[in-house]
């Protein structure tokens, strides 16, 4: 049973990876891999449990363990989902009254290579503050209005998605997993900012030179249309800049709830997005139904895209039933035992965030390598204190960690919620982004850590 879920798992990556030539949507192949490696898990239970020492005689306590460990990922996975249902929906609302254009109007370029580095370095910066999936939803929705063609658009997605995590990795709210280890006192805020900013930065910097390279000419526009809402209604442009004001306001408005409220960041964007929906339900309260509806909530969810949220859904309870059974505990074990050198370690579990989700193997890392204190290695040999003192808070196994599986998973498009997000926003191909994006993002991910060892070791 322990091998078959592996199997079945590693079928459903094919199946979603050849999405097109088999013509079978990949929120279809995600949900049935979740489906069938938990049934497996619960069907195999007294098999598979006793290997973590979790034996019981009983097979219904057994079933219990694993419909315990559903249920307890099913509520981190929720926590995601409703959070980029709510950023989404924000972004869709902002979208629907054209707010937009005020940002589209100041990138007057349309010189390839002169967008990429705007809209690079532009989601990058946004990336630290808001955090990587929320800004490529936002920044995905603003190259709809810089760049006509989803071919022609695919490629500065790319870079988007490798920016967002890049981005992401060096600020302790702009990626999970550095979020993970922020909450979990590996790392300090001051120190992750301080010491990767320059390592996230040429995890930018070389696909964006490289791309330079290549890119001529200029980029297609979208056809100028005014800005209407659905029904044929014109918004206003006070209607069109309070709304942008209060939707990007909600999402910086985030983290800052979650600081002061301890809340989960998905709290944040429900109310964000609460206060929104009243504000323009109070803002076109006087207008006919078929004019007020397409500018409210009810009226943009229709815009959401539901599919991208179900793969999201199934590839995420797909993985963390391989965490339950202790695949990815093995696979980190193993790490541990082949490589022993820590930046080996790292970067591969970078690589390996690629294929299977971070969050997963930072948690597993957490809790292999347990974090020391100062007092520990006072009285601990020389020898050992010295390996020991990389587990430290601040210490360079976990800012290493953070950034590696911050930047690892932007090689695969499904190995980073900004990449799954963007796959289903812009239905780009598993394969295309083999084949147009994947080796720049290697090449950026292997230049920051390079950089990290060239600062620090």
């Amino acid at each position: 049973m322990y091998v078959l879920m592996a199997v079945i798992f590693v079928v459903g990556y094919l199946c979603i990876a050849l999405e097109h030539p088999l013509r079978l949507d990949k929120a279809a192949s995600a949900i049935l891999t979740a489906a069938l490696t938990w049934t497996v898990l619960v069907l195999g239970a007294n098999e598979i449990l006793p290997t973590l020492e979790l034996y019981t005689n009983d097979p219904a306590d057994s079933s219990g363990i694993v419909v315990s460990a559903l249920r307890h990922h099913l509520g981190e996975i929720a926590e995601i989902l409703f959070f980029l249902l709510g950023a989404m929906t924000i972004v869709e609302l902002v979208d629907a009254h054209g707010g937009f254009k005020v940002i589209t109007d100041r990138i007057t370029t349309r010189r390839r290579v002169s967008l990429l580095w705007i809209i690079g370095l532009l989601t990058f910066f946004l990336s630290a503050v808001l955090d990587n999936l929320t800004t490529t939803i936002v920044m995905i929705s603003l190259l709809r209005k810089l760049v006509r063609g989803r071919p022609e658009r695919w490629l500065y997605v790319g870079i988007v998605v490798i920016a967002a995590n890049a981005g992401g990795a060096w600020s302790p709210i702009g990626d999970v997993t550095t979020t993970m280890l922020w909450i979990g006192g590996q790392i300090t805020a001051h120190q992750v900012v301080t010491n990767l900013f320059l390592p996230s930065l040429a995890c930018l910097l070389v696909p964006l030179v490289i791309l330079s390279l290549r890119l001529k000419g200029d980029a297609p526009r979208p056809r100028v249309r005014a800005h209407l809402a659905e029904g044929g209604h014109e918004t206003t442009d006070g209607e069109r800049n309070i709304v942008l004001a209060m939707g990007i306001g909600a999402l910086l408005f985030v983290p800052v709830f979650k600081t002061v409220t301890g809340l989960p960041p998905y709290m944040g964007i429900l109310f964000g997005l609460g206060v929104l929906w009243a504000a323009t339900e109070i803002m076109h309260r006087n207008k006919k139904p078929e004019l007020k509806h397409p500018l409210s909530v009810i009226g943009v969810l229709h815009r959401i895209d539901t599919p991208s949220i179900l793969f999201f859904l199934g590839i995420l309870l797909a993985v963390s039933s391989l965490a339950t059974a202790g695949h990815l505990g093995q696979i980190a074990l193993a790490l541990r035992d082949g490589l022993g050198d820590i930046f080996a370690i790292n970067y591969a579990i970078g690589l390996l965030s690629a294929v299977v989700d971070n969050v997963p193997l930072v948690a597993g890392a957490m809790k292999m390598y347990p974090l020391v204190s100062e007092g520990m290695l006072a009285s601990t040999p020389a020898a050992e204190a010295e390996w020991m003192s990389r587990f430290v808070v601040d210490g360079r196994f976990w800012q290493l960690l953070a950034f590696c599986a911050g930047t690892g998973g932007s090689s695969l498009i499904i190995g980073s919620a900004a990449g799954v997000a963007a796959m289903g926003m812009e239905k780009i191909g598993f394969f295309w982004y083999i084949r147009r994006v994947s080796l720049l993002a290697f090449l950026g991910y292997t230049a920051g850590a390079l950089v990290y060892f060239l600062m620090y070791m």
